[in-house]
């Protein structure tokens, strides 16, 4: 399993980063996650456009 702490949310929090490395980064987080859970937000049928937001507690020693 990859490791994910805290740290790394500065990478999904950067605007620039693509979309396959927030894809990536998303993933690990999850793989890492005690528990998660995400909300639709929204979701536009029309254009495909969706808000989820995602919650959880990542399982590692190193948080910082």
């Amino acid at each position: 399993m990859t490791n994910f702490n805290v740290r790394d949310l500065e990478i999904i929090r950067n605007a620039k980063i693509s979309s396959s490395t927030l894809k990536k980064q998303l993933g690990n987080m999850l793989q890492c996650s005690g528990n998660c859970r995400a909300i639709v937000e929204s979701l536009n049928r029309e254009t495909g456009e969706y808000r989820i937001v995602l919650q959880g507690t990542l399982e590692t020693r190193d948080n910082n």
